[in-house]
C-alpha cells in the first residue's frame, strides 16, 4: 500500500500532523512529491539511523 504524501504533506503544513516519518525504502517515491510541494522550504527533515527520517514542518523554514 502506497502512501499518499502529498495528502501528509499538507497535513504537515497544516497543523493536523506534527511529523511525518518517512522509511528509507520509501525516500525514492516520496522525494519527487517533497521537490514539487510549494511549502517545501518549510519542511526540515532529521535523518536517524537505518535511513528513517522525520521531517517536521517550520515556519522559519530552513535557513541557507
Amino acid at each position: 500500500m502506497t502512501k499518499n504524501y502529498q495528502d501528509l504533506l499538507e497535513q504537515l503544513a497544516t497543523g493536523k500532523i506534527t511529523e511525518l516519518i518517512v522509511e528509507q525504502n520509501e525516500f525514492m517515491e516520496f522525494q519527487p512529491i517533497l521537490m514539487n510541494f510549494n511549502q517545501r522550504k518549510n519542511i526540515v527533515g532529521s535523518a536517524n539511523r537505518g535511513g528513517k527520517i522525520v521531517y517536521h514542518y517550520s515556519r522559519g523554514g530552513v535557513k541557507s
